[in-house]
């Protein structure tokens, strides 16, 4: 059976650092010492099954914060973009951002939620020097949306033959103030403040606990990520903290309740998510193997160490007090339907109007690269996953009359690996789309070889402004048209063995 829903056995061995790829698409087999298989109702206590579940924090795409007209902006000085309301002033009252909400409602159609016509805001109440209220205003109770599911897809070798596809539930979506930000100053034994990103508006995507192993999780992230993209609803990029991912972590015998789980918080790289979430797993169960017990805490990922590590338990569990917000109304949307006819249609958001100007999501486009240029699907993840790509492969399509499925060959195996290598982004690229197209209609009217193509491509990365043609001029690559010239060569070829 595919997916990670199936039972794990020893994968998870002291030392493993997480499955393989493999493992995490597919089942493993329960046997008994005998080496037949376990009878019914009975679960070996050395096989476990994990349970991942995900909040996903997107800051919201937007000049301005979510209550406030304080600009949004990373890497601004400290404490620059903090206005009254910001610094929690008294007698400064939250202006809710159009903006903010038309963002929420956009990514819940996307993530296939319902959204509530009526949803509600609430205090929630913890006090940190980076809250200056000491409260923060969110949407415990009536979110703006529930009820939706996410469809991804990861692999279950290293070749990307073979792709899985899965669905996780999501559990809701709701609106909610960003904190500021605390720096720890430890030669001087301080905590300095930055309220900057005070107010700054966030989606909490809630995901049910579905997924059970890092790759899925890793994989169910990156496509949220693609999506809100996609719909600009949020730039997500996580190297800013624009993305940032808690991961609640448990594991349990087969048949048996779920496991206590922990959490590990603020997860800012896809690559660092899937090894807290494969080496909290291992910890686990290696825990509870030796007699242990899981603590409910919250954890940390160092990625230096690539361990979690222990942040405050949460066995005490903290009340945050939550309240109705008493200086914002309900949240009201309208449909076409409930839409009164005499209102201004500047001063209400319609969800149905909203619906109708999603744009193609990343399936869509993965579906449509398949169909019109016949490449396979895993190469549409690829060209998807890396930002800029697709746009690079369908440039040089148009530009050179070589099949895409060959096109696609030089794109993967070649650009693609290049800038890995080199740690470059597409649009970091030294080669063009323009010059790559120079060089496959080259190889396609047969004036070089293959192996020149490389040679030249090789050339091309300097960066040195040559084109393709150039570099093949100047290190003689072409290949010889005038069978009278060849002849002359073979013939000199084998004048020099003879005279030998």
């Amino acid at each position: 059976a595919r997916g990670c829903s199936g039972v794990w056995g020893r994968a998870w061995r002291r030392g493993a650092g997480g499955p393989s790829p493999a493992l995490c698409g597919q089942r493993t087999v329960a046997s008994s010492a005998g080496g037949g298989p376990v009878p019914a109702g009975k679960s070996r206590p050395g096989l476990w099954i994990p349970v991942v579940g995900l909040e996903v924090h997107a800051q919201i795409s937007s000049n301005s914060k979510l209550f406030s007209g304080s600009q949004v902006q990373f890497a601004a000085p400290p404490n620059s973009l903090v206005s009254f309301f910001d610094a929690s002033l008294p007698g400064t009252l939250p202006v809710l951002n159009r903006r903010c909400v038309e963002a929420a409602v956009m990514t819940g159609l996307a993530l296939n939620c319902s959204i509530n016509k009526k949803s509600l805001f609430d205090r929630k109440h913890y006090f940190y020097a980076d809250l200056p209220a000491g409260y923060q205003i969110t949407q415990q109770r009536v979110p703006i949306a529930v009820n939706g599911s996410l469809s991804y897809s990861f692999c279950t070798d290293n070749k990307m033959s073979q792709m899985v596809t899965k669905t996780v539930r999501i559990k809701q979506i709701q609106l909610e103030q960003d904190s500021g930000k605390s720096l720890h100053d430890d030669t001087r034994s301080q905590t300095l403040v930055d309220l900057n990103r005070a107010g700054v508006g966030l989606m909490e995507v809630v995901m049910e606990p579905d997924m059970c192993c890092g790759e899925e999780a890793a994989a169910a992230v990156r496509e949220l990520q693609l999506i809100l993209q996609t719909l600009g609803s949020s730039q997500a990029v996580m190297a800013e903290g624009q993305l940032r991912v808690d991961a609640n972590v448990s594991v349990h015998h087969p048949g048996e309740p779920y496991g206590v789980r922990t959490e590990v918080k603020n997860i800012n790289s896809i690559r660092f998510l899937a090894k807290a979430v494969d080496y909290e797993i291992q910890r686990q169960i290696e825990e509870l193997e030796s007699g242990g017990t899981v603590l409910n805490e919250t954890r940390a990922f160092d990625s230096k160490l690539g361990c979690t590590v222990p942040m405050r338990d949460k066995e005490g569990k903290q009340d945050y007090r939550f309240m109705p917000e008493p200086n914002l109304p309900p949240l009201i949307l309208y449909d076409t339907k409930s839409l009164p006819a005499n209102m201004n249609h500047q001063q209400v958001i319609n969800i149905d109007w909203i619906h109708e100007r999603l744009p193609d999501l990343p399936s869509v486009k993965r579906a449509k690269l398949v169909e019109w240029y016949g490449i396979l699907p895993e190469h549409s993840f690829t060209l998807l996953n890396e930002d800029g790509l697709a746009e690079f492969f369908e440039s040089v399509v148009k530009q050179t009359p070589m099949k895409p499925k060959k096109v696609i060959g030089w794109i993967l195996n070649d650009l693609l690996s290049y800038l890995k290598q080199h740690s470059l982004t597409v649009k970091e690229s030294p080669v063009s789309s323009f010059l790559l197209a120079d060089l496959l209609n080259l190889l396609e009217k047969k004036e070089i070889s293959s192996t020149a193509a490389k040679q030249v491509l090789a050339e091309l990365w300097k960066g040195e402004g040559k084109t393709p043609l150039e570099i093949v001029k100047e290190k003689k690559l072409e290949l010889i048209q005038d069978q009278k010239e060849l002849e002359q060569i073979c013939q000199a070829v084998i004048d020099g063995q003879e005279n030998e």
